[in-house]
Formats: C-alpha cells, structure tokens, sequence
C-alpha cells in the first residue's frame, strides 16, 4: 500500500511542485464501505497518482481516526478494549485499502505517540495566544460507572411527541430522526450498567473562533479563489461565517483520547473534532521525521485535502483556525475536493446498520471497478463493465495488439512496424490533432482536480481510436497499402500507450496489465517528458520504437453478465450481519483463501468505483448507487471528436432499446419562484385548496394542493411559493392540477409548512441548488420515478433552510426557508 520501494521518505525539492495530499482520515470503529473508499481515499489516490505521473513530487497521508465515543461504545459492544477495537478495525482498513491497491506514502493512526506530541503541543501554543476560554457544562453523570457520559453512552425515551421510542440515543433518536441532546431524553439510562444518570455540572475548554474570525476570512478569501473551492465547498463555508462563529469546545469526559496537558483537566481528552485533524500532521510525522518540512513550509508545499461533504467546515474553518491561532508558518489547505454520499441500490450506505458493499465485500466480486452524487446499484455497475471497459477500452486495445502480433503475411509477427511519412497520413493527422485536444482537456481536468472529467476525456481517446481503425480499414489496408497499414498500426500503438498512462490514475492494475502485453516495464508510464510536457500525444506513432517486440495480447476484461450481477445483489442483500448469518464458518477459510487469489486480478471493482470519483468542479458529488458508474463516460451512440460511436449491445439487451435516460439529478426539476394570486376550497373535496399561481408565463397556472388541514385559507392569499412546474399535469377531483407547491412536513406528519422563497425572489424564476447544472425535464416521466427519486433528499435543516441534501434551495434573494420546522421532509 505504501511505497515500499522507497528508501528515504520524500522531502519538499526547491524548485519542484512539492504536493502533500491528504484524505479525510477513516473512523476506525468498522469495515470501510464503498461510500467511504470512493469519497476521499479512491478520489485522493487517483490525483495522487496522477501528480508523480506528472514528476511532481507528491505525498499523499492518510490513516485511521481512533479516538472518540464511538470507538468506546464499539468496544462496549465487543467486551473489549478502545485499543483492542483500534487495532482489529485498522489491520481490517490497512488490508481493504491494499486490495485497492492505493498508493499511500503513509497510512497510519491517530493514537500513536507522536498524535499526543503534535496535538498538545498546537494546544499550548493556543493557549500561549489566549485563543481559550473555560466554560461551565451540564452532562449526564453516571455514578456507577464514576464517569460522564457522552451522547452515544446514553439512551433513554424520545422525548417528541407522538414518538416515544425507547431505545433513543443521546444524540439522535433512530425511531423519529429529531436530533437531541443526552440531557432532553425521558428516563435516561447508562448504555453500559442501565442505571439512571444525574445531571452535573464540569467545566471545559473552548476555542474562541469569533476571535479568530478576522484571520479566517483573510484566509479563506484569499486561498478559495488561488485554489479553485467549489461552489459546494464556499457555500457551506460562507453559511458557517454568516451564522456567526461561536466558541467550540475542544474537551470531552472520556478516557480514549489524547490527554488534555494541564492539571486541572487531567481526567479529560481532547474532543474529536479537535485531534482529529491533527491525524494528518502526526502521521507525516510517523512518516518521516522532517514533517515540518512538509506543514510548515506554505511557500514550497501545497496542500490538496479530499473528504466528504459533511467534513467540510473542519477543514475550511475549524482546522484552518486552529493552526492560525498558533501564529506559525503552517502549510494551509490551497485545495479541497469534497464528495457527497454513496447510496445503495434503495438506501444510503451505512457502516453503522451494515447496509451496502464494504470494502471487504469489494474483494469478493473480483470485479474490476473505479466507477456523480451516484446511486450504486448493480445493473449500472453491469451496464458500464460491459459498455465503456470491455466494448470500448479493452475492444479497441485487444484488437490492436492482437493484429500486430499475428504472424507475417497477416500480421506483423509481434514486432511494431515503421511508419514513415505517418506525419503526412490525412486520417492519421486527423486523429493526432483529436487526441492532442483530448489530452490538453485531461491536463486541465486534472491539475483542478475534475477527475471524473479527465476520466471521460481519457475515455474519449479509446473512442476516437475504435472510430480510427473502423475508418481506415487496416484489415484491407494490410493486403492492398502495407505502409498505409503500418503507419495506422504503430499510431494506434502509440494510442495504447497513451491510454495506460492516462488511465493509470483511475486503474493502475489495467495499466500494468496492458504494459506487460506492451513488453515495457510499468515504471516507464509517464505523463510527461523530460521538459516536462506531452507533445508526444501530438505525435503517436513516435511514442514506441520501430523493431520493439510486444508481449502476448490477452483480453483485458470479461463480460459481466446478467446472471453473476443477479448472484452479487442476493450475495450482499441485507446487512453485513444478515450475511455472516447466512455464512457457514467453513466457507470463510475458504472465501479467505479465494481472496488472496483474487486481489492479484484485475480490481475491476475498484475501476468501475472510481468513476463516481468527483463531480465537476472540486467537489464530487458522492455516491448514490443508481449512477456509481453510469455518468462516467460516453453515452452509447454519442458524438466523440465529430464521429457517432457505436457501442455494442449487452448480452440479453434488446435490439431497439431507445434513448438513454438521463441521470437523475436535481437539475431535472422545474422548481420555480411563483404567487399564488388567488386561492379556495376546491368544490368536490374538504382537504384540498385550489390555488391560481402566477409562474411569469403570462397566464396563472392551477395547483390543487392538500394543505386545508395545515394551512389556513387566509395564509395562502397573495404568497410567494416554490412550485414544481414540470410535473406530468393530474386530474384532482375533477380539476387538473398543473403543478405542486412544495411545503415542509414534521417527522411526525401532524404539521407542515410552505417553503417561502425570499421576498425579493423574483416571480418565474427558477430555484437553482448551488454546484449542479443543466436544464430540467419538459415533463418528468411518472414512470420512471425522478421526483420520488429526489424527493427523499429534499428537507429543511437545523437553520430552517430548505436544501437538497446539503444544498440550500437559493434564488436571486437568497435561499429559500420554512418558519418553524427543522429537519423535515418537503413534499
């Protein structure tokens, strides 16, 4: 997993582009999951391994997060030790990341010595700088156990109306979704004696990041626009500063932890939050004891961090304040990639419940795969395996290989042919000046970190190849212009090349796969020459040697077939304890040794994963299952460089099978600013009030809505209102319904509300989600689900904002909002 063929750790080389990368640092208190893997650690390595391609020297860290509650409540689970627990899970992290064979310079772990050095050091220096403050808290106190209890120790009776459920954690109950805290819970209880815990005051420790805020903003205004954030990023930055900065405590009543180093906070650690970043410099710091070579040195290193959405703010405010207040030379973050989350088949991935395909899972497919917010399901990991790997890439490779080493009188006896006056070939020039283009796209892409583009631009390439040889025909240019034939072979040879290199990033195992059937040694992949650039894509049939012998083509991938994808989605239905429960323990030994055989292949897993890599911008857009794989590249029968491509039908597939549906995105619905004009009791039926809505299209639309039992008459008079405008029109009771004004329901469905768009919002226009482009649907097709497929992500939050996700309903005012109902479903 580490570079093992290092000797001496990498230093920061004056001169160079010295690179330190870091992905968000893995809870260690279970298997990682495709959701985890793919949201920073997949997406890091692949630009990881994209930089040293490009001969910058580049470290990429990372490692596990140890300390915290839930790793003492795992260790409560498994009578065992918070240290027991950390070393089972991070054997269990280090091996699924081998397996995916990512290029750490440095995997390691929070709760190592050199953890407590960095992190109490940073905190005295804080406290040198009078950036805390103490403060008096009340928590749960139990008295059996002589210890208070964190949110996760205890639970008790959800105190929400209506709900009641009994097994309600401190922070969150399970049963209703509301957010709690542990002091607000009915008949509280310890998790670990069950007894009844006693409110007690303790004293801790805060950050003061309103103090802080002036160095922050300069920071943060400055380093968004030199690192290219994305919308994502800036916004849930900008949101956290205009609600104003509040102090953060840095203390917890735990054991597991690093020790607070003062006497009067002896029997406490720091919070995770806290520490936890830290990780990243204690772990350089395992890696080599010149670190500060590496974070304290902004002028000569830059700092590219990948993590999911919901890290956002510790990266861009927490941290970033942190090492501010300590008024050194810190090396700061110039650029953040940030991903949303991996849903699969019907339901988010979840470590905690077991549900979807964990890493270890991954190794049991033997499945080559590195697959926008994406759904994973398995018909698209199917579709995508056979369509863009095995019908466009591997086609176009096998197929050129296989012909060169064909042996002479109908072929070329495994040896590349010259190719003289390649340079003056009309169809070959055509192609060079296509592939020169591409390749300058993939270069931008990926020095912005827009991975996924520089992996459809990479995949364009094997399209424009497939289209090259169809269109030359060298099948008959071999027995009627021999040197036509030639100079078309050692040019698509030279596309080979180029596509192994390219793609390295994303499949490094298919890379050194296609240099072994080369004959090349795969330490010569490179993404530049020795001035550093790529002319050499300009010019294919130079990039190998006339009189170079290949190896011995093989097919690259195998067709996944409809029959093995219905044996993986009943293999991993359910949970992860469901499927232990259907394992008999001789078929573990057995699977064991099948594994080891197995992470030698292809990872074709890992391939089609990656794809789900990052969405346009810095930012990915993680992982539902539905898209994991299906956005990635071309579309079938899509234009490429001005030629149709032709992709091969699926086994099974039907011969007409019409247009490709679209990705369901939210950019696909027709969400308008609108004003009710006039509104009544709609004749037929009691529930439902008819609304006449003006939408700016001349003539007011009519919405039946069922709001009668929420909403008085008097309030929906002469209201701005967010309307979904591209819904299939629906006969209510005898009246057509031609849109749906959308309102916020509580988790127990006894209250709702209209989402107000600010005041100034202007009437018709459209309600935009800040980092997701394209133009809706005219209709959305009922049959196909995209508004239901949608509307389980649409809520209001804490603040009371309406999001998608995490992203605010916003309009030329400002976003749009609920009055009084945090954390519902808007329908």
């Amino acid at each position: 997993m580490e570079d093992h063929n290092r000797t001496v750790p990498k230093l920061p080389i004056p001169g160079k582009r010295n690179i330190l990368i870091t992905s968000a640092l893995p809870y260690v208190n279970n298997v990682p999951h495709l959701g985890n893997i793919i949201g920073c650690v997949l997406s890091a390595d692949v630009f990881a391994r994209y930089c040293r391609l490009r001969g910058y020297n580049a470290i990429y860290i990372c490692g596990t997060d140890e300390y915290g509650t839930a790793t003492e409540t795992k260790a409560m689970e498994e009578n065992s030790t918070p240290k027991q627990i950390c070393d089972k899970y991070h054997a269990i992290h280090k091996e699924v990341y081998k397996w995916f064979n990512i290029s750490f310079d440095e995997f390691g772990r929070t709760s190592s010595p050199q953890q407590t050095e960095v992190c109490q050091t940073i905190f005295k220096k804080l406290l040198e700088n009078n950036w805390l403050s103490e403060n008096t808290m009340q928590q749960l106190y139990c008295d059996t156990c002589e210890r208070f209890l964190a949110d996760r120790l205890v639970e008790g009776n959800c105190p929400t109306e209506g709900c009641n459920y009994d097994s309600a954690r401190g922070d969150q109950c399970e049963n209703c979704g509301k957010l709690l805290n542990p002091t607000e819970l009915i008949n509280p209880r310890c998790k670990q004696c069950k007894n009844t815990p006693r409110i007690r005051d303790t004293n801790h420790l805060f950050l003061e990041l309103p103090l802080l805020k002036d160095k922050l903003v300069n920071y943060i205004e400055t380093t968004s626009v030199a690192g290219g954030w994305s919308q994502n990023a800036i916004q849930t930055t900008n949101a956290w500063l205009k609600e104003g900065l509040k102090s953060r405590c840095i203390t917890r009543d735990l054991k597991w932890g690093v020790p607070v180093p003062l006497e009067e906070f002896k029997d406490k650690v720091f919070y995770v939050w806290f520490d936890a970043p830290i990780g990243y410099v204690s772990i350089t710091a395992c890696y080599t004891p010149d670190w500060e070579k590496w974070w304290k040195n902004p002028e000569n290193v830059e700092l590219y961090q990948f993590m999911g959405k919901d890290n956002v703010p510790f990266h861009t405010v927490m941290f970033p304040s942190t090492l501010l207040g300590t008024g050194e030379n810190w090396t700061l973050m110039k650029t953040i990639s940030v991903t949303e989350y991996l849903n699969y088949e019907a339901g988010k991935f979840s470590k905690s419940k077991g549900v979807g395909v964990f890493g270890n899972d991954a190794k049991d497919t033997n499945i080559p795969v590195e697959v926008s917010d994406t759904l994973f399901t398995w018909s698209d990991l199917q579709a995508k395996s056979n369509s863009e790997l095995l019908n466009n890439l591997g086609n176009f490779i096998n197929r050129v290989l296989s012909f060169l080493a064909k042996p002479p009188g109908s072929g070329y006896g495994s040896v590349i042919p010259d190719a003289p006056g390649a340079g003056s070939h009309p169809l070959t020039n055509k192609l060079a000046e296509e592939v020169g283009k591409y390749v300058e796209q993939y270069l931008e892409a990926m020095e912005k970190v827009k991975l996924k583009q520089g992996l459809k631009t990479a995949m364009s390439i094997s399209s424009e190849g497939n289209a090259y040889l169809q269109e030359s025909q060298f099948w008959r240019l071999y027995k009627e212009d021999l040197p036509s034939c030639s100079i078309v072979v050692k040019t698509s040879l030279g596309l080979v090349y180029l596509l192994a290199c390219l793609l390295e990033p994303f499949m490094p195992s298919f890379s050194v796969e296609v240099f072994k059937q080369l004959n090349l040694p795969p330490e010569q992949a490179s993404l530049c020459d020795e001035k550093g650039d790529m002319d050499k894509a300009k010019r294919p049939w130079e990039i190998l040697p006339a009189g170079h012998k290949i190896g011995t083509p093989e097919p690259l991938f195998k067709e996944l077939k409809i029959e093995e994808v219905e044996d993986y989605r009943k293999k991993f239905a359910g949970s992860q304890a469901d499927r232990l429960e259907r394992e008999e323990a001789g078929k573990a030994a057995k699977l064991a040794e099948e594994l080891k055989k197995k992470a030698t292949g292809f990872n074709l897993f890992a391939a089609l994963v990656l794809i789900l890599i990052s969405s346009d911008g810095c930012q990915f857009e993680p992982i539902t299952a539905g898209k994991f794989i299906s956005t990635l590249f071309t579309k079938p029968n899509a234009t490429v460089g001005g030629k149709k491509q032709q992709t091969k039908k699926l086994a099974g597939e039907a011969t007409s099978r019409g247009t490709a549906e679209p990705e369901i995105s939210i950019t696909r619905l027709d969400i308008r600013v609108g004003l009710i004009k006039k509104a009544q009791k709609h004749p037929d039926a009691d529930s439902l009030y008819v609304e006449e809505i003006d939408l700016g299209e001349g003539d007011c639309r009519t919405v039946v809505s069922g709001l009668v039992k929420y909403i008085p008459l008097e309030e929906m008079q002469n209201r701005k209102v967010c309307v979904l405008c591209n819904l299939k029109p629906a006969n209510m009771r005898g009246i057509k319904s031609e849109a749906m004004v959308l309102a916020a329901s509580s988790s127990d469905h006894t209250k709702v509300e209209l989402v107000d768009p600010p005041q100034s919002a202007v009437i018709g226009e459209r309600v935009t989600f800040p980092g997701f482009e394209g133009e809706p649907d005219d209709v959305l097709n009922p049959k196909k689900k995209v508004w239901e497929a949608l509307q389980v992500d649409l809520q209001s939050n804490s603040d009371l904002v309406a999001c998608y996700k995490d992203i605010p309903l916003t309009t030329s005012g400002g976003v749009c909002k609920v009055a009084s109902i945090s954390n519902g479903s808007i329908m």
